[in-house]
């Protein structure tokens, strides 16, 4: 099954989120079923950025975003950590500072995007600025649709210098939402995420997923696109996060670079080498 097709936003459609299910799960019945394949799927990763980092001439940009408790850690935690860290990093966008707001919304994004070999995790991103900005009420209509546009030009520079872009909308239900609130307080080591904001922008439910809604259906494009994944089962959100962005990266085509040395000369200077230390140690 390709989740690419299954869970895209066609550029130019638009989204109802209403119409998918969040607790999708394909064809497996349990985690434990899926396992086989989530484990060919993150040794899969692992090798692709083996050879994206050997290139350099690729780079990977993966966008998290979900509302409250959708899984963005989660998949950080279990799908990205395929990745050697020498060669990835993890961004979290939190509330701008004073320097931040400052400047336009997108000053603070574009020194996070990666450099050639690399692949960067967003985990919310530039799209904070046309969601909680909007529900709050802190721009008007035509401030979000112009930094649709602003952000369909950012996103296409980056398609321009060789960097492939994977946007994720992690897809809950209300109901599983206060699923996991309810574990955030009955578990220790789960505290410290609790905020007093999580009941309050509850009560926005409906008005995030009329924002989401609205961004996802105008910045989903051909090199840039949205896929919105059925979350409510978290193995399930890790399978197909995953699938897609393995697949996607398999698709560049990547292979190792050729030596820059003679490997002729250096199995000579390898085998003398050894043959020196025997004498050495006989000796």
């Amino acid at each position: 099954m390709d989740y690419r097709k299954e869970f895209i936003v066609a550029p130019g459609q638009k989204l109802r989120l209403a119409d998918v299910d969040p607790a999708y799960k394909g064809p497996h019945e349990s985690h434990e079923t899926a396992a086989p394949e989530l484990e060919r799927y993150s040794q899969k990763l692992g090798q692709m950025q083996t050879l994206l980092y050997a290139g350099r001439k690729h780079s990977i940009l993966v966008v998290l975003q979900a509302l409250d408790a959708g899984g963005k850690d989660g998949t950080v935690n279990h799908v990205f950590a395929a990745f050697n860290a020498q060669g990835a990093s993890v961004t979290g966008f939190k509330e701008p500072t004073p320097l931040e707001l400052s400047h336009d919304f997108l000053w603070r994004v574009h020194p996070h995007a990666p450099p050639k070999g690399w692949i960067s995790i967003f985990n919310r991103s530039h799209y904070e600025d046309v969601l909680i900005t909007r529900v709050h009420r802190l721009i008007d209509k035509a401030t979000w649709t112009e930094r649709y546009n602003r952000i369909r030009d950012f996103e296409t520079e980056l398609h321009e210098s060789g960097t492939t872009i994977l946007k994720f909308f992690l897809h809950i239900s209300k109901e599983e939402q206060l699923a996991r609130f309810e574990k955030r307080l009955d578990d220790p080591a789960r505290n410290w995420k609790i905020s007093e904001s999580d009941y309050s922008e509850r009560e926005l439910w409906g008005d995030y997923v009329l924002a989401f809604e609205d961004a996802l259906t105008a910045t989903s494009t051909h090199h840039a696109p949205w896929y919105v994944i059925p979350s409510n089962h978290k193995w399930f959100r890790n399978l197909a996060v995953s699938q897609i962005v393995a697949d996607t990266m398999e698709d560049l085509k990547m292979s190792f670079p050729k030596p820059t040395v003679d490997l002729a000369d250096i199995r000579r200077k390898y085998h003398a080498a050894v043959l020196e230390e025997k004498k050495a140690g006989k000796g």
